[in-house]
Formats: structure tokens, C-alpha cells, sequence
């Protein structure tokens, strides 16, 4: 195996990448802490509590020394808060790993949490939520989960809403604090070049401390909305569409097949979509087809940027597309470049310790204590190859479907029925 799996005392899983043909070492922290475990009156907590973890601890007392403490050294250190999961890395040479430790150990281990800091942090989360709402081509994502998944978390903007946010203090970031971020909820992971020996070491040194247990699970999805489209009318020039349907989860035995089918309509530049719809018809500039894959759930969407005045020729054409790969599958040779391009991407991914440490670190908090289980990269290479073409073929037929497609479109537009009328 390429990595090795330890505990600390304290039952904080310790995972151990090393590569040795790099200077880098990427000390990663996930947390089961997404989106998903917020209730109502929460909404937006998770994403708040990644940015105050930043505003200092002990050693590190503000925001300053905190970016000073890594900067000095060359090394970049970021956050991300998704809907099943957090996570909180640096990425530094490998002779000042100690202090990455001491850093991310001393933000989440020893968070102060100050009220005036988060008082002021409300107005820069509001800035950044109206960055990506006055943005077509991310609120047209967030308007699809919302339409694929209703009025639950699942279908909630990680980022939260203005009152919620605004209601954000030190007591209720402490609470939501306790109750996820526990060592049985956690995960640390070392990448890039360092041994067991070393990330042990590390690991009970800074992260030893860590106590408590998790205190809730995200609730189980509830019934999906059986509205078919989402318009936000907005005066553009160009309209954004997303034009999905709901899919696959990542415990899902078709996953291979169905991450292998998105290549193969619009993962790449020599995907369908993009050959067929942008070069071939020159409909738009930008065309994409994605995968969300969550534990229990999953989606695949095409997204695309297209002249107003040619809205209604995009939809349709995408919509065929789709129907095109239900009826009629794809070819062995399109299975056959998109195995290798996802192999290929994925080793070459690898290299760097970061990306190693996400590969590893995310299936060690989400799938290990599933059927899934955790896999090393031969593993996950075998499970691509071991898809055949009838697989993919099934998926095809069984997620693309009139009844079954969703449509959000942002643009110049006012008639709904109009749209769905599109995607008979």
C-alpha cells in the first residue's frame, strides 16, 4: 500500500502518504463538518467556523500571525467547507513541517473564537455571498441543488443567508465547534516526503490533545421537489444554463461507471459536449458536464454559457445529447480514452502532496467503515479498467430521461413553462 494508517491515543486517525520525490509535506485536517449537519437556524455555520478557525489560538493569536507564521517559510495554507466535510491544510517544505503542524494544530485544537472578530468576518462572508450571487456561472450551480434538493441541507448554499450569518457569535461557533470537530470525526493525514515515524511523532506532539465525540449525523435525505425548472430572470447578454438529473452516490455500485459516462459527455475537450455543441454548432463558450457525489445521493448536470438569443437551441441541443447517449450508448473506444484520461489525471494529480493528501484523507473520513472501503491507487485504477461499456450503457438509460431532467437557466427569460416545455 502507498499509505499507512495509525491512531493517535486520543483515536485521532493518523494517515501517512509519503512520497519521496518531492521537497513538499502537506499536513491536511479533515472534519465530517459540512454543510449537510446545519440545521435551519445554522445555515452557513460550517463555512463561517472555517474562516474564525483562522483568526488565532494560543500561540498564533490573530489572523496575522497565523499567515506570517507559514508565509515566512514560502508555504501556501488554505480551507474549504463542503457539504459532507472540511478541510484545513498547509503545504510546506518538508524541513518546517513542525510548524505546519503547530499552526493548524493550534487553530483548531485551541480556536479562540473572539466575538469582535466574528462580528466583522459577518460582513466579509456577506460580501463573499454577494460575489457569487452577482456570479451566473456559480449561483446557476447553487440554484441546481436547491432544484435538485429542495428546502433541506442538501439543497442549502454552503456559504449560508445574510440572516443567519449575521447571527453568527462566539457561543454557537464553540457549540458547533464541540460537536463535530471530535478525534472519531476527524482525520489527519501527512503527504509528500515523511515518514510514519515522523507523522506519528507529529501527530501526538500537536494533535494529542484533541478530545470529545461527534455529537450529531447530517438527518437522511428527504423526498426530492418534483419541479422540473428554476429561472432567475436577470437583463444579460448571455444566459447560463445547468440542464441535469439526479444520480449516483459515491456508495453506489455504478460510481465508476457513471464518473467514466461524464467524461465521455463533457469531462474534456474531446468530449461530446464540448466537440458537438461548442465547435461543431459554436452555441457557447464554455460547456461542461460534472458529477456531484455525495454518500447517499448524486447528480450529473451540464453546464453551459450561451448568447440569450440562442437559449432555447442550447437547451434542446444539450437535452438530445443526453437522450442520444440513453438510446444509442457509447462506444467502446470512448470508454477505453476515458479510463485512460482519468487515470492519467489522477496520477498525474498525485504528485503533488496536496492533491495526495485529499485522495487519501476523503476516503478515510467518508468511506472507510463503508462497503466501499478505503482504496490505494492501484485499487482505484483496477475499478476504473474493471467497468464495461454495457455498464455505462445502463446508467445512460436509466438516468436520462425527459421526466427525469432538471433545468435552471439565469437570464434574460420570464417564462417558465416556456422552458420546461424544452425538455419533453
Amino acid at each position: 500500500m502507498m499509505y499507512k494508517l495509525n491512531s493517535l491515543k486520543c483515536g485521532l486517525p493518523v494517515l501517512t502518504a509519503t512520497s519521496k520525490g518531492t521537497e513538499s509535506v502537506t499536513v491536511h485536517v479533515f472534519a465530517g463538518a459540512g454543510s449537510r449537519y446545519e440545521t435551519q437556524k445554522e445555515r452557513g455555520i460550517s463555512h463561517f467556523l472555517e474562516h474564525m478557525f483562522f483568526k488565532g489560538g494560543k500561540t498564533y493569536k490573530n489572523a496575522a500571525e497565523v499567515s506570517m507564521a507559514i508565509d515566512s517559510f514560502g508555504g501556501s495554507f488554505n480551507a474549504f467547507t463542503g457539504k459532507e466535510y472540511a478541510g484545513y491544510y498547509v503545504k510546506i517544505t518538508d524541513s518546517h513541517t513542525e510548524t505546519a503542524c503547530d499552526v493548524l494544530s493550534d487553530m483548531l485544537l485551541h480556536a479562540t473564537l473572539p466575538e469582535e472578530e466574528s462580528k466583522k468576518e459577518s460582513g466579509v462572508i456577506i460580501e463573499e455571498l454577494r460575489m457569487y450571487e452577482d456570479t451566473p456561472m456559480y449561483k446557476a450551480g447553487w440554484d441546481f441543488e436547491e432544484l435538485m434538493y429542495g428546502d433541506q441541507p442538501l439543497g442549502w448554499d454552503t456559504i449560508g443567508i445574510e440572516e443567519t450569518i449575521r447571527a453568527v457569535d462566539h457561543n454557537s461557533l464553540m457549540a458547533h465547534k464541540n460537536l463535530l470537530y471530535t478525534p472519531d470525526n476527524m482525520v489527519l493525514v501527512f503527504a509528500g516526503n515523511i515518514t510514519e515515524e515522523e507523522s506519528m511523532e507529529l501527530g501526538e506532539k500537536f494533535f494529542g490533545g484533541l478530545s470529545g465525540t461527534k455529537q450529531r449525523e447530517f438527518p437522511a435525505l428527504e423526498d426530492k421537489p418534483t419541479n422540473k425548472v428554476m429561472l432567475a430572470s436577470k437583463k444579460t447578454e448571455q444566459s447560463h444554463l445547468v440542464l441535469g438529473v439526479s444520480g449516483e452516490g459515491a456508495l453506489s455500485a455504478n460510481y465508476f461507471a457513471q464518473n467514466l459516462l461524464n467524461v465521455i459527455l463533457g469531462g474534456n475537450m474531446s468530449s461530446r459536449m464540448f466537440l458537438r455543441i461548442r465547435e461543431a454548432r459554436g452555441l457557447c463558450y464554455y460547456v461542461a458536464s460534472s458529477t456531484d457525489n455525495y454518500m447517499d445521493t448524486g447528480a450529473v448536470s451540464v453546464r453551459a454559457g450561451v448568447d440569450k438569443s440562442r437559449l432555447d437551441e442550447a437547451i434542446t441541443a444539450i437535452k438530445d445529447e443526453l437522450l442520444l447517449a440513453a438510446k444509442d450508448g457509447v462506444t467502446d473506444e470512448e470508454v477505453n480514452r476515458a479510463k485512460e484520461f482519468l487515470k492519467g489525471k489522477l496520477a498525474l494529480s498525485l504528485e503533488d502532496s496536496e492533491e495526495r493528501a485529499h485522495f487519501y484523507g476523503r476516503q478515510q473520513l467518508l468511506y472507510a467503515n463503508t462497503d466501499r472501503g478505503m482504496m490505494d491507487i492501484d485499487d482505484y485504477f483496477q475499478k476504473i479498467d474493471s467497468v464495461k461499456t454495457d455498464e455505462i450503457n445502463a446508467v445512460a438509460a436509466k438516468l436520462f430521461t425527459p421526466e427525469k431532467f432538471k433545468l435552471v437557466v439565469i437570464g434574460d427569460r420570464e417564462d417558465e413553462k416556456e422552458l420546461e416545455k424544452l425538455l419533453d
